[in-house]
């Protein structure tokens, strides 16, 4: 759905609250004039004064320290992150946004996979080998789910899995690391059963895959309910004996001489209690004060693997900040003419799940609506001017959101970056390729124009090494003045949504 706002253009800003005009769109002059009304607005003007590098410093590195465990949804880490902030809200005075809490529950369920019912096996003529879980094989991937497969094996080598011979049977395929991403494609379209990766030049496959399907055993999270269209396909990765029993005689393309049994079971779902933290800054005017505007951020993060802390710093400790920020901004700016619901999500990482929940059954006072959603993750690293939004004007959601960040980005010093060049924008890049993975693309599913900023992906994108001392500290502050002053923005008399 394709939305317009009415309000992008800034003259007759301030105390008047005049309705915008289209005269920007057309006028340099007027948009000038226009930029003059914004700074001269004494209440954005405290508001903007009150945005601290060194807070956002001091709540960046905490929100990120090693004692909260990389937030995980859900952990005592991401709970001790949800009342840090709902204790910043507390003192700053907003409201709770979830009637009189903070929290905004929902239900999750843990799946997770049976150890103990592992069973796998090698048949050749009248033997059958077992194998055991963690000498022999390990399994590929974290989602738990159930399987019983037992069926011939057609060798690939370092091929493709391509050809009517793959139907109904596993994919025995030669690797050098054990990655299996890149076959999604081929499984689905040849019909195989199951993937078995056999290592390659020597590689320890189990040594190299280390704990990583540690998560099927201690649980991954998913929504109720949740559907998907694709049926998980069991991968393993074999032991240099265990592939060498299977490729025994093998040629590329061909069944082999034996056949793969594999099973293994979930144990019954628990449900488990996830938490959003919400805040509520009412508006002042008698009836626009009905008209939310959602501001989010997710605040969790992928936890711990191993003995890796995956702090996420940028991912999104300072999207968490920025809000933060904003919330202690607001109360120098004093009461908008239009409320603001600040919205910390959880469960961005396991698949925007906290802002699903609270789309599918949102929670409002009485009367109110949301009418927009401004959604800020990763802002943190990049180039001093670097920044992206989406929906872009290339995307067919673009709408005056954008359009306001585009018009304030250049007076905090974003645009005019080579990579936005490169895509053909002169002032923010494009961040469509973004656009289903981040929060606003459940708050979209409310009818309401969303807008995202992001800083861009960099080397340390879910990672260990996205850590706090690598955050621009500067460059936090200034989207978060961006972000203040499209809020001041939004304060118009009419929103042509």
């Amino acid at each position: 759905m394709k939305h317009a706002l009415s309000l992008f253009l800034l003259a007759g800003l301030g105390a008047a609250f005049a309705p915008l005009t289209p005269a920007l769109e057309s006028s340099a002059p007027a948009a000038e004039q226009a930029v003059e009304a914004v700074l001269a607005n004494a209440p954005l003007e405290r508001a903007l004064a009150t945005v601290d590098e060194e807070n956002l410093r001091a709540d960046i590195y905490f929100l990120a320290s090693d004692d909260l465990g990389g937030r995980d949804t859900v952990s005592i880490g991401q709970r001790i992150a949800a009342r840090f902030i709902r204790a910043r809200m507390q003192r700053l005075g907003l409201a709770p946004g979830t009637g009189d809490s903070y929290f905004y529950e929902y239900t999750l369920l843990n799946k997770r996979l049976d150890k103990d019912t592992l069973t796998t096996s090698i048949s050749k003529g009248d033997a059958e080998h077992g194998l055991t879980y963690g000498e022999d094989y390990r399994l590929s991937g974290w989602t738990p789910f159930a399987a019983d497969v037992n069926a011939e094996v057609v060798y690939v080598g370092d091929g493709e899995i391509e050809g009517e011979q793959y139907e109904g049977r596993w994919a025995l395929i030669d690797s050098a690391d054990g990655r299996t991403w890149n076959l999604r494609r081929q499984v689905r379209d040849s019909g195989v059963v199951g993937v078995l990766v056999a290592p390659t030049d020597g590689v320890d496959l189990l040594e190299v895959a280390g704990d990583a399907d540690s998560r099927m055993f201690t649980g991954r999270i998913s929504y109720p309910g949740g559907t998907s269209n694709n049926t998980p396909t069991p991968t393993l990765l074999l032991s240099a004996d265990a592939a060498a029993k299977l490729k025994e005689g093998a040629e590329a393309g061909k069944v082999v001489d034996a056949s793969f049994a594999h099973s293994q079971a979930l144990t019954s779902d628990s449900e488990i209690r996830a938490e959003n933290v919400t805040a509520l800054w009412p508006g002042s005017d008698p009836e626009l004060r009905n008209e939310v505007i959602i501001i989010s951020a997710h605040y969790d993060h992928v936890g711990v693997s191993g003995d890796d802390i995956y702090n996420g710093a940028d991912d999104n400790g300072s999207g968490t900040a920025t809000l933060m920020a904003l919330a202690e901004a607001l109360t120098e700016y004093g009461p908008m003419r239009r409320s603001v619901m600040f919205i910390w999500v959880s469960g961005e990482e396991k698949g925007l799940l906290g802002a699903r929940a609270w789309a599918e059954n949102p929670v409002l006072p009485e009367g109110m609506r949301p009418v927009m959603n401004l959604n800020m993750d990763m802002v943190g690293r990049k180039a001093d001017n670097e920044l992206y939004v989406t929906p872009s004007s290339q995307h067919e959601g673009y709408n005056g959101l954008t359009r306001l960040a585009e018009t304030f980005a250049p007076l905090e010093g974003f645009g005019d970056f080579p990579e936005g060049r490169e895509q053909g924008f002169e002032g923010l890049g494009s961040a469509d390729v973004y656009y289903r993975r981040s929060d606003h693309a459940e708050f979209a599913k409310l009818e309401i124009p969303v807008c995202f900023l992001f800083a861009g992906e960099h080397e340390d994108y879910h990672k260990p090494t996205d850590t706090a001392e690598k955050i621009n500290y500067g460059k936090v502050k200034r989207v978060t003045r961006l972000v203040l002053r499209m809020l001041d923005a939004l304060q118009a008399d009419e929103l042509d949504l």
